[in-house]
């Protein structure tokens, strides 16, 4: 016979204890967060799911990594940002020479966004003791605060209506309208003003309910003024840091190399907030940006959300890099997602597929760059204020290398310690005959290129001295030949070829229009991988000028006997728009009439069919383009005038610029006749 022992304790395993003990440190974390209501009940669900799976499972590391993410997330956590201008200017002139329009134009936007802290806030009282209102009136108006007084709810409505309040101080109990009810109606209507209740019948459930309902903070009465004005402190700086990051959109674009990126990390600097880049180039999951659900082996939160994760706090200046770089295929449209990441009306419940719980992104000040905008989704574009970098002058080229770029490089190559220098010819050489670009970056390459070659002759040469000056005749031994030479003026003039100026997300760039004809049937041939739009400019021209031929002398037989062939050279690149319009007339009329065309002439503009000739954009970049290739003469749209004026003189330095309107001011030119 068996006899069963009785049941002694049972001593729980110490993976259990262990266990346990986790479990008691995530509540008690738990229970100091402050966390939103949507992120508190979806906490508390995973909790109790957490409390009910066995350790072993997969899905218990899930859950784990999902609590965890939610109490890092930076909830109410905020960067009190600040702007002082004086400040703000000199980090952006100490980070970038140039630039002055575009730096001029980022200190407005910020110090629009900023004014506010300058000017007296106004807090509505409403409350219907009249002591208390007094009281509260006074001391709050001691601080350097316009107060604003009602009665009950009802009165506050109606100053609501014709007021700018800030902040609202409601009594609990009142007559008509109570301080609950009131709370309700702003959040309907007002929901960017804060609330603060307070009353003589303070519990623990009328508390809760306020808060819950959406009121900023719950005090008791007697008010303890002193405590008041620093829980009003407070709730107003908060709103203030929330309007710093609201407003427009900033969307940087223009050629590769220009500082965008950089010009944004000085922002952040300048208003002593965070700074967040995430490249978008080649991106074409969208929930690479929103996340993966839950229900996916292997699923992990977007890079936003892991992001701000990282930095740990709400508001920092977030910028979204190769904006027009962003892909579609399968996987969804990223593209759309940046709709609701940038909408100010949608981004404050930005939901992450991952945590599926609203976050707020209305703190974030998100700033966009792009290096062509037309490749943008027109309702994405319409949610930014765009801001143009352009090109940088030879000059400006010449500052940035002498205070930045050789610097840096000497420093990346060892040698900052040594006394080297470079003549300003050599700068200039390097600038001229080894660059060709509207930005920086080949320019640095070129100067590393440099620096690396006198650091290993330092190292091979222990004994000889590195050179300390670097000649403009020292050029050609440290890069090779010449790359680029102006060599538009040094051509002689040609019949059929004339340079026109283009614009391409890599800047502005000459371009030659070369025309030939042949026997044929009347044929016009198009060749240079060209767009629908150019090879329609093209068709214009020729009727243009086939209905003046009597006036150029042409023979109407060259039209039916004649076949034309016009081609754009750099066949493999992509070319559209019409601006090439005057350039393809130019080139068919020296090619007609059998009269050379000047090379060092440039020019652009729409060309209509009746001979006017329309206005066209990226003049700034395109008159660089003609500095740097040795252009004397450029014929521009006279509708681009108010344009061509603002540009600063040393664009037009050595350049003649000529406005017209009509293809019959230019043809004395085209046919030297003048």
């Amino acid at each position: 016979m068996f006899f069963k022992k009785k049941d002694a304790h049972v001593e729980p395993a110490p993976e259990q204890e262990v266990e346990d003990s986790h479990l008691d440190e995530l509540k008690a974390r738990i229970a100091k967060a402050d966390l939103p209501q949507p992120a508190s009940e979806a906490i508390h669900r995973e909790l109790e799911r957490l409390e009910k799976s066995d350790p072993g499972l997969a899905e218990y590391g899930v859950s784990l990594n999902y609590i965890d993410l939610i109490l890092a997330l930076p909830w109410n956590t905020f960067t009190q940002g600040h702007l002082n201008l004086q400040r703000a200017a000199a980090i952006l002139d100490e980070r970038h020479f140039g630039l002055n329009q575009v730096k001029q134009r980022i200190l407005e936007f910020l110090a629009a966004k900023t004014l506010r802290e300058t000017v007296a806030q106004t807090i509505l009282l409403v409350d219907d003791e009249d002591i208390a209102r007094a009281n509260m009136d006074h001391f709050l108006g001691k601080a350097g605060y316009v107060c604003k007084c009602a009665t009950n709810g009802v009165e506050a409505l109606e100053i609501l209506q014709k007021e700018d309040i800030d902040l609202i101080i409601s009594d609990l109990k009142m007559d008509q309208m109570d301080g609950l009810e009131l709370l309700d109606r702003v959040n309907q209507s007002y929901q960017d003003i804060p609330m603060i209740l307070v009353t003589g019948f303070a519990t623990v459930d009328s508390a809760v309910k306020a808060l819950k309902n959406g009121a900023a903070h719950y005090l008791g009465k007697p008010v303890n003024l002193n405590e008041l004005k620093k829980t009003v402190e407070e709730t107003l700086r908060i709103k203030r840091t929330n309007e710093i990051s609201k407003g427009p959109i900033l969307c940087f674009t223009g050629p590769p190399g220009t500082g965008k990126t950089t010009v944004g990390r000085a922002i952040a600097e300048a208003l002593h907030m965070q700074f967040i880049r995430v490249s978008l180039a080649g991106l074409r999951d969208e929930a690479e940006l929103r996340g993966h659900r839950r229900t996916y082996v292997g699923a992990m939160p977007g890079r936003i959300i892991n992001e701000l994760k990282r930095v740990g706090v709400n508001n920092p200046v977030f910028m979204l890099d190769e904006l027009d770089k962003i892909g579609k295929d399968f996987r969804g449209d990223p593209g759309s997602v940046m709709l609701e990441v940038l909408d100010p009306e949608q981004n404050v419940r930005f939901m992450d597929h991952y945590l599926d719980v609203p976050f707020n992104l209305s703190r974030i000040m998100f700033i966009a760059t792009a290096n062509d905008l037309s490749q943008l989704p027109g309702p994405l574009r319409d949610r930014m204020e765009v801001i143009e970098f352009s090109g940088y002058t030879e000059r400006e080229k010449n500052q940035i290398a002498r205070k930045f770029i050789i610097p840096r490089q000497l420093k990346a190559a060892g040698l900052d310690r040594e006394p080297i220098s470079f003549q300003p010819e050599a700068i200039t050489k390097i600038v001229t005959e080894y660059t060709k670009e509207s930005g920086l970056r080949n320019l640095e390459r070129e100067v590393a290129t440099i620096c690396r070659k006198l650091a290993f002759n330092k190292l091979s040469s222990p004994d000889q001295s590195v050179e300390h000056e670097i000649r403009s005749d020292m050029i050609k031994e440290f890069l090779g030949p010449r790359k680029f030479f102006k060599d538009a003026a040094e051509k002689e003039p040609k019949i059929g070829i004339t340079t026109g100026l283009v614009w391409s997300a890599t800047g502005g760039e000459t371009i030659s229009v070369e025309s030939v004809s042949m026997k044929g049937n009347g044929r016009l041939i198009l060749t240079g991988s060209l767009g629908e739009i150019l090879q329609e400019s093209a068709q214009t021209v020729l009727s243009l000028i086939r209905s003046r031929a009597a006036e150029f002398n042409i023979e109407q037989q060259m039209f039916h006997e004649y076949d034309i062939h016009i081609h754009f050279p750099a066949g493999a690149v992509s070319k559209d728009g019409p601006s090439a319009g005057i350039t393809i007339f130019a080139a068919l009329l020296s090619l007609l009439t059998q009269t050379p065309s000047k090379r060092d002439i440039a020019m652009t503009g729409e060309l209509s069919l009746s001979g006017r000739v329309l206005p066209v954009s990226g003049i700034r970049e395109k008159l660089l383009a003609a500095q740097r290739s040795g252009i004397t003469t450029v014929y521009l749209p006279e509708a681009n005038g108010e344009e061509v004026e603002t540009i600063p003189q040393e664009l037009r330095d050595g350049l003649e610029v000529v406005l017209v309107d009509h293809v019959d001011k230019m043809i004395p030119i085209l046919l030297n006749r003048a």
